[in-house]
C-alpha cells in the first residue's frame, strides 16, 4: 500500500486525510498540537512540528513514504517540498515554494521579473522601520512575512501607531521579519482570490472569486467568497496571464495555488499573495461544487505522481461561503439564521459546540464555522451577501471568570 504524510490535522484539513484514505493510501500525519482531530483519521500520527524539516524528513524516511501534502498550510509548504526533494519524490520545486512563502523573498521575486509590485522593505527590528516609515506614501499595510490568514496584519494610515503593528506582526512571524508594504486601492468592490489548480505546467482550474470581508470585525480578514468575480473580462483575462506567467518562471509543475490579487483603476495586475498550497476556510470544497471536480482528490494524487481526474466541468454560478464569526469573546450557544437566507443554504460545517469558547474574529483561525450558499440570481447573492450580518447570528454567553471565590462575567471586546 502506498504511503502519504500530511502535515497539519486541523479540522479543515481532516479532509485530505479521509480523502487518501478513500482512495486507497496508508495515512500519515505529523502534527505538534496533542488535541488535533487529524490523529484520528489517520492511520499512524507523529508528534512533530510541520515546520520541522529536519524530523519531518526523518519521520518520512522511516516510513517510506511515497508521497507528502502540505493541505491548506501555507508554514507546513515548504518542509513538504523540502521532504519531497530529498526523497526524490514529485513536488514543485523547494526553492520556488520557500519563496512564495516569504513575502520578502516573493516581492523581490515579483519586481526582478516585471510584475507590479507596491514599494515595500522587510524589517528585523522597531527600530529600523521607524527611521524609514517616511520612504513610504500612505496607507502602508505592516504584516509578518511568514504568516497567512490575515494574522498580524495593520493597515495604517499615517505613522502614528507603527511600534503598536509592528510588534503585533512580530508576534505572528516566526521568524521574527515583518514587511511594510504600500496599500494598492482596487478598482472593483473585492479584491480577487480562490485557489488554481496546475498541472503540467498549465492552470486547468481557475478559482478565483470574490474575496468578502466584514469591516465590523476586520477590514483584512478574509469572511467568505463568491463566484464568479465581479471583473471586466479584461481584467479577467490580465489576471489569469499574470498568474499563468508565474506559474511559468516559478517552474511549477502541478497542485493547488491559493492566490491574492487586486486590479487598479489602471488595469494593472498586483499580485498580493499566492500560496502554494490549497486555500482554508474549505476553499476546495467550494471550488468541488461549482467545478464539479474533486479538487482534493486532485491535490493528493498530483502530489503522489498520479495524474489526477481532470474532469473539470463548465462552472456552476453563484455560489458563496461565509466564515461564521463572532464579533466579541464568549462562549458559544448557537448559529441562528434569518428566513430569508434559509433557503440558500446548502451546506454548514459548525466548528464548535455549545459551551466552548469563542474569541473575537481578527483571524481566519477563529471563524466557528463555514456556511455554503448557492443562489438563483447575481442580484440575489449580491443583496444577501452586502448584508449577511443581518441573516446570520452567533449567539453568545458572556465569559465567566472566577477571582477570589467571586464570580465575574467578563464580556470580554475587542
Amino acid at each position: 500500500m502506498k504511503k502519504i504524510v500530511f502535515l497539519g490535522g486541523s479540522a479543515q484539513q481532516v479532509i485530505a486525510i479521509e480523502t487518501a484514505k478513500r482512495i486507497g493510501y496508508y495515512t500519515i500525519l505529523c502534527d505538534f498540537l496533542t488535541d488535533n482531530p487529524g490523529q484520528f483519521a489517520a492511520d499512524k500520527f507523529y508528534l512533530v512540528s510541520t515546520t520541522d524539516k529536519e524530523a519531518v524528513l526523518k519521520v518520512a524516511e522511516k516510513e517510506k513514504i511515497d508521497g507528502i501534502v502540505a493541505y491548506a498550510s501555507d508554514p507546513a509548504a515548504p518542509t513538504a517540498a523540502y521532504v519531497a526533494e530529498k526523497l526524490g519524490l514529485y513536488t514543485n520545486p523547494y526553492l520556488s515554494v520557500e519563496l512564495l512563502c516569504n513575502k520578502d523573498k516573493f516581492r523581490k521575486f515579483l519586481s526582478d521579473n516585471g510584475f507590479n509590485t507596491p514599494v515595500s522593505e522587510g524589517y528585523g527590528n522597531i527600530e529600523k522601520a521607524v527611521s524609514d516609515i517616511g520612504r513610504f506614501r500612505f496607507p502602508v499595510i505592516v504584516k509578518p512575512v511568514d504568516s497567512s490568514g490575515s494574522k498580524g496584519v495593520t493597515v495604517l494610515r499615517g505613522p502614528e501607531g507603527l511600534r503598536e503593528a509592528m510588534e503585533f506582526a512580530f508576534s505572528y512571524s516566526r521568524c521574527k521579519r515583518v514587511i511594510i508594504e504600500e496599500f494598492i486601492e482596487k478598482a472593483h468592490p473585492y479584491l480577487i482570490g480562490g485557489d488554481i489548480f496546475v498541472w503540467d505546467g498549465k492552470v486547468i482550474v481557475w478559482g478565483l472569486m470574490n474575496c468578502h470581508r466584514d469591516d465590523r470585525v476586520n477590514a483584512l480578514v478574509p469572511v467568505g467568497k463568491s463566484y464568479p468575480p465581479e471583473l471586466k473580462d479584461s481584467d479577467l483575462d490580465a489576471v489569469k496571464r499574470t498568474i499563468q506567467l508565474m506559474i511559468d518562471k516559478l517552474h511549477i509543475k502541478s497542485g493547488a495555488m491559493n492566490v491574492e490579487l487586486v486590479v487598479d483603476k489602471e488595469g494593472r495586475v498586483w499580485p498580493i499573495d499566492i500560496g502554494p498550497r490549497n486555500g482554508g476556510n474549505m476553499i476546495p470544497d467550494l471550488l468541488s461544487l461549482i467545478f464539479g471536480a474533486d479538487v482534493v482528490e486532485m491535490t493528493v494524487r498530483a502530489a503522489m505522481g498520479e495524474v489526477p481526474v481532470l474532469d473539470v466541468k463548465a462552472p456552476v454560478p453563484y455560489y458563496a461561503t461565509h466564515n461564521l464569526h463572532s464579533d466579541k469573546n464568549g462562549i458559544f450557544k448557537r448559529v441562528v439564521y434569518s428566513d430569508k437566507i434559509r433557503p440558500y443554504i446548502v451546506r454548514e460545517k459548525i466548528y464548535k459546540t455549545a459551551g466552548e469558547t469563542v474569541e473575537y474574529f481578527d483571524n481566519a483561525s477563529k471563524a466557528v464555522g463555514i456556511v455554503f450558499l448557492k443562489f438563483d440570481s447575481p442580484e440575489v447573492m449580491h443583496n444577501i451577501l452586502s448584508d449577511i450580518n443581518s441573516h446570520i447570528t452567533i449567539e453568545t454567553e458572556p465569559m465567566i471568570r472566577q477571582t477570589c471565590g467571586i464570580m465575574n462575567i467578563c464580556g470580554l471586546v475587542r
